[in-house]
């Protein structure tokens, strides 16, 4: 069977940029400036993540900065005008934090980030205590793998769990990700079995099969005897 997905603790970054909920406007800027990040977790307390605070939750401040929201700007934009008036950490976050724990999958949290328009997620403990912080960049390092590692996964997680007693005819080649089958197989039923099981290796950009074989069903007249 195929391994055991990657999961958010195998590519978090351990070493997170934070500011506490009491932290003034200027020294965010600053640390974002310093440490060339675009957003931060807000903690609470020895650790706890209660928001988050991004660039976007800042330039309201230079939007506004020399001309007063009309009537309807403030209707339609009650968040932003009151962030032009914030001074600290804690009435700039965004709350609650969008989070994943370390376990969630490279999957799981990859569908996150698209749900919620976020480049990256704090990662927390069951406490919601800070453990990392997963961006787009780290989900995209199974992309990494040498074709070589891919290859060898196959064989051994899905041509050899599948095809058992004949996976010597199926050959692998993988290139730049894309795996390509091929091979003569009893059952052509199996290659979209295989096809599933492949793509779910991880560095696997895509699957081309070219395997023959013969329906496990036979169809037409002779099939139904």
């Amino acid at each position: 069977m195929p391994e055991t997905p990657h999961i958010v603790s195998d590519v978090m970054t351990l070493t997170v940029v934070a500011v506490g909920r009491d932290a003034p406007f200027k020294e965010i800027v600053e640390t974002m400036g310093q440490w060339r990040v675009s957003a931060m977790p807000v903690l609470e307390g020895e650790g706890r993540v209660i928001g988050v605070v991004s660039e976007a939750d800042l330039l309201p401040k230079e939007e506004f900065r020399d001309s007063d929201p009309s009537l309807y700007e403030q209707r339609q934009r009650l968040s932003d005008v009151a962030k032009a008036g914030a001074v600290t950490a804690a009435e700039l976050m965004s709350t609650p934090a969008i989070t994943v724990h370390p376990d969630v999958t490279l999957a799981q949290a990859a569908r996150i980030m698209a749900v919620r328009h976020v480049k990256r997620l704090p990662v927390v403990d069951h406490l919601g205590m800070l453990q990392g912080i997963v961006s787009r960049a780290d989900l995209l390092k199974v992309f990494l793998r040498s074709d070589e590692d891919i290859e060898e996964e196959v064989r051994r997680t899905v041509v050899s769990y599948l095809f058992s007693g004949f996976s010597h005819a199926i050959h692998v080649n993988v290139h730049e990700g894309v795996v390509t089958l091929r091979g003569h197989i009893r059952d052509t039923s199996l290659i979209s079995v295989a096809v599933r099981l492949v793509r779910a290796v991880e560095g696997v950009v895509d699957v081309e099969p070219h395997l023959t074989g013969e329906s496990a069903t036979p169809a037409g007249p002779e099939g139904a005897r």
